[in-house]
C-alpha cells in the first residue's frame, strides 16, 4: 500500500467511526496527484459513510488538483487549504459548496 492510500485509508477509518459528521451527506470528490504516487483517487460519501478508491468510478462535483506531497500535508493538517488554493498548490473546480466541506471535513478527520 503507498503511503497516499495509507493516509486515505486512515482519513477513511477516522470518518467512519463518527457517521455523523457526514450523516446525510452525499458527494464525490476526484483527486488529480502528481508526483511520486501520481494518480487519481476518488472519495464517496454516501448512506453515513464514506469509502476512497484508486481511479474513477461515478461522476464528481468536486475536483482537486495537487502533489502528492502536498496532499498528505492537507490530510496531517500541515497544510491550509485556503491558503494553499490561494497559491495555486491545490487546484480546486466544481461545486465550491463541496470544497467548504472538504475542508472542513479535513480539518476535522485529520490523521
Amino acid at each position: 500500500m503507498s503511503e497516499v492510500e495509507a493516509a486515505l485509508s486512515k482519513f477513511i477509518t477516522n470518518i467512519n467511526a463518527k457517521p455523523t459528521a457526514v450523516a446525510g451527506f452525499e458527494a464525490v470528490y476526484h483527486f488529480f496527484l502528481n508526483g511520486e504516487e501520481e494518480g487519481e483517487y476518488e472519495i464517496i460519501f454516501a448512506n453515513d459513510q464514506a469509502v476512497y478508491n484508486k481511479g474513477f468510478t461515478c461522476q464528481s462535483k468536486c475536483i482537486v488538483e495537487l502533489s502528492d506531497v502536498d496532499l498528505l500535508k492537507w490530510l496531517n493538517g500541515h497544510l491550509n487549504p485556503a491558503a494553499s488554493m490561494i497559491t495555486g498548490k491545490v487546484k480546486i473546480k466544481g461545486d465550491m459548496l463541496f470544497s467548504i466541506k472538504l475542508q472542513t471535513l479535513l480539518h476535522t478527520f485529520q490523521i
